[in-house]
């Protein structure tokens, strides 16, 4: 995950609390939650790929999407 998307973020947040954004920063804001989620979710994918259940004999299944 890029700190700098997260920072960006996070401080367009508090300028639109103290004193409100313009149409462009809106604009900005809206796009840089775009491609956070699609950063997250990419990551989120990535984990659930990788991971196993353990049975109660030992063995391991690979986790199934619904």
């Amino acid at each position: 995950m890029d700190n700098k998307l997260l920072d960006r973020i996070n401080a367009l947040a508090k300028k639109q609390k103290e004193q409100g954004l313009t149409e462009q920063e809106i604009q900005e804001r809206d796009n840089l939650r775009k491609e956070y989620l699609k950063q997250f979710r990419a990551g989120m994918t990535n984990i659930l790929e990788s991971t196993y259940i353990q049975k109660t004999d030992g063995t391991l299944e690979k986790l199934h999407k619904k």
